[in-house]
C-alpha cells in the first residue's frame, strides 16, 4: 500500500485521533468583484505551452472565494486554498491578501 493510499484510508478512528488530509490546492489572483457579502470574484491565470506549437498562453478562470472578514478589494493581489464546498458555487478561501490595490 503506498504512502498516498494510506492517507486516504478510511479505517475505524478512535476518539481524538487525528486524521491526515489530502494535499490542498493554492492560488495566487487578482480580485475582480467585491459586491457580495462574505464572498470576492478572484481571477487567476494559468500559462499552458501549447503542445503543438509550443507557444505560451495566458488562460484565466473567475473563481468565487470565500472572505469571512470582507477585507478584499477590487484590485487586491490574494492568495487562495481549495476548501470543502461553501455554497453551489464556492470552493475556495482567502488566505492572505498579498497586495493591496492602489
Amino acid at each position: 500500500m503506498s504512502e498516498r493510499e494510506r492517507e486516504w484510508e478510511t479505517s475505524e478512528r478512535t476518539v481524538g485521533e487525528t486524521v491526515a488530509r489530502g494535499s490542498r490546492k493554492v492560488r495566487e489572483g487578482l480580485v475582480v468583484g467585491d459586491k457580495m457579502d462574505k464572498t470576492v470574484v478572484v481571477q487567476v491565470e494559468d500559462r499552458v505551452k501549447h503542445p503543438l506549437y509550443g507557444k505560451v498562453i495566458r488562460r484565466t478562470s473567475k473563481l468565487k472565494v470565500h472572505d469571512e472578514q470582507n477585507a478584499a478589494g477590487v484590485g487586491d493581489r490574494v492568495l487562495l486554498m481549495e476548501t470543502r464546498p461553501l455554497s453551489a458555487t464556492k470552493r475556495w478561501r482567502l488566505v492572505e491578501i498579498l497586495e493591496k490595490a492602489k
